[in-house]
C-alpha cells in the first residue's frame, strides 16, 4: 500500500509531464519530497516492527509484492489523469468518477464471482464489504472526483500520501499497534506535505502590484506626447 501509495504522485506528474506539457512547479517538488520522504520513513518503521516476525515472507515473494504495488501506483495515476482530462473537457466530475469506476467494476465481477464467496457467508463479512463500498470507495471518490475539478491530478495524488499516515494512526489508537519515533516523524513530514501543497498563494494581481518598477518606465511615461485634442 505505500509503495503504490507513494509512487502514484511522481507517476502523474511523469503522466502530465509527457501528455499535457505541464511544468513541475518548485511548490509541487519539495511537497512531493517531504510526503514521500514521510511515507519511506513509515514503510521502515513497520519494517522494523515486523522483523521479528516469524511469516516473513521470501525475497521473491517480496519482490513480486514492490513490482504489483508500482503497477498499482501507475493505474492509480493513470486514472486520476483521465478524470482529471474529462472534467477538465466539461464531463461532470460525477459522471468521469462513475464512467470509470463503473468500467473497473464490469473488469472486476470475474474475480468477484471466482474469489468473492466470503462476501455471503456471514453478516459481518457482508457488512464489512458493504461500508468498503459505500465510504472509502464511493463517498472518498466522488469527493475525489469533485476536487480533480480545481487542482491538477499531481496535486491529488500527492494529496493522497496522507492516506497511510492516518492509517498508521488509526492502527495505533484504535487497533494497539506501536509506532515508532522514526515513523511518528514519517507523519509529520507527510503533514508538512500537505501544508506545503494546500497553503494559499498570493493572487496574480497583488504579486503583480507587489512588483518592482521597471527601470526608466516612469521617466518614459513622463515624455511620452500625448495626443493633441484641440483647443
Amino acid at each position: 500500500t505505500v509503495i503504490s501509495i507513494g509512487t502514484a504522485p511522481l507517476a502523474s506528474a511523469v503522466i502530465e509531464r509527457i501528455a499535457d506539457r505541464h511544468r513541475l512547479t518548485r511548490r509541487w517538488t519539495f511537497g512531493a519530497a517531504l510526503g514521500l520522504t514521510g511515507t519511506v520513513m513509515l514503510c521502515a518503521a513497520e519494517a522494523a516492527r515486523a522483523h521479528d516476525d516469524p511469516g516473513t515472507a521470501s525475497v521473491g515473494a517480496t519482490l513480486l509484492g514492490v513490482l504489483l504495488g508500482l503497477i498499482a501506483g501507475v493505474t492509480c495515476a493513470l486514472y486520476s489523469w483521465a478524470a482529471h482530462r474529462l472534467i477538465t473537457h466539461g464531463i461532470a466530475s460525477r459522471a468521469a468518477m462513475g464512467t470509470i469506476f463503473g468500467l473497473g467494476g464490469l473488469l472486476l465481477v470475474p474475480v468477484l464471482l471466482t474469489t468473492g464467496a466470503p462476501l455471503t457467508t456471514s453478516w459481518p463479512n457482508a457488512a464489512v464489504g458493504a461500508y468498503m463500498a459505500l465510504v472509502p470507495m464511493f463517498v472518498g471518490y466522488v469527493l475525489f472526483g469533485w476536487r480533480l475539478a480545481h487542482v491538477p491530478a499531481s496535486t491529488a495524488t500527492t494529496l493522497s500520501l496522507l492516506e497511510p499516515a492516518v492509517a498508521a494512526v488509526l492502527a495505533v489508537l484504535v487497533v494497539g499497534e506501536r509506532l515508532p519515533a522514526f515513523g511518528w516523524t514519517g507523519i509529520a513530514l507527510v503533514v508538512a506535505c500537505l501544508a506545503v501543497l494546500t497553503a494559499p498563494t498570493r493572487p496574480a494581481r497583488q504579486q503583480k502590484a507587489a512588483a518592482p518598477p521597471v527601470p526608466g518606465a516612469a521617466a518614459r511615461h513622463a515624455t511620452a506626447p500625448t495626443p493633441d485634442h484641440g483647443p
